[in-house]
């Protein structure tokens, strides 16, 4: 089992209730999340990442409880995570933003300077490890994001929005790094890209209003597609059907 969420809730300051009780475990493997913009995403996978604490409820993984003092620093050993935005550290290189990283989660620091070289080259960055990270493009950025949560070799990797301004060749290397962590972490990814959901994931969550709309393998959630869907919009056309017509992506 994968990271679990027993009767969550989570609401911003002065906002309305993102998560009400939510009951939910995502598979194991690699498992793409999908739902409108507001949909709590997002706030889902910082809850995963105990970068928010719950208002009520638990998150677990592996065991581990981030609420439970004496195991948060355990719990985030065991997860990577790269949020929606990434910054550049200043003055930092990316191979040095990448070991730091690596750091703050427990590598000596030989392991993570290391770490970060291997990590960088996972995204096809290692030419630019000595190159100041505040100077790269949005889409190098990102993939600086990307090594981050594959410095420390997580069990858990979440990324949220991973491939925004990424172009198709660069997607096409993140794709590779998803499909060489099967086996070795489980994955969860919220984008916006589903091209070739088959061939990178192995089950799909679709998230709508802080509720769970569907869970289930790429296979399953592609036969909700009405009969007549072009070939080329069977996500599309899933995705529509699970929320019944509702707003799109």
């Amino acid at each position: 089992m994968s990271v679990e969420f027993a009767t969550c809730t989570y609401q911003y300051r002065r906002g309305p209730v993102v998560l009400d009780r939510l009951s939910f475990a995502f598979p194991p493997g690699r498992t793409v999340l999908l739902g409108p913009n507001g949909a709590g995403k997002t706030t889902l996978l910082a809850l995963a990442a105990s970068a928010l604490k719950a208002h009520s409820g638990t998150v677990s993984f592996a065991g581990l409880d981030p609420a439970v003092r004496s195991q948060l620093r355990e719990y985030r050993r065991q997860v990577g995570w790269m949020p929606q935005h990434i910054t550049p550290a200043p003055g930092m290189t990316c191979r040095e933003q990448v070991a730091y990283a690596g750091w703050l989660k427990g590598m000596s620091r030989r392991e993570a300077w290391d770490g970060a070289l291997a990590a960088l080259d996972r995204v096809g960055l290692a030419r630019k490890a000595d190159q100041q990270a505040s100077s790269l493009s949005g889409g190098q950025l990102r993939r600086v994001g990307v090594a981050q949560t594959l410095v420390h070799s997580s069990r858990l990797v979440l990324m949220d929005e991973p491939t925004a301004g990424l172009d198709p060749a660069q997607r096409g290397t993140f794709r590779k790094v998803v499909e060489e962590l099967a086996g070795t972490a489980d994955v969860v990814v919220s984008t916006h890209q589903t091209e070739d959901l088959s061939e990178v994931y192995d089950h799909v969550v679709v998230l709508s209003d802080g509720v769970v709309r569907f869970t289930g393998t790429v296979e399953e959630f592609y036969a909700l597609a009405p009969q007549d869907t072009a070939s080329g919009r069977v996500a599309d056309g899933a995705y529509t059907a699970v929320l019944g017509g509702g707003e799109a992506w």
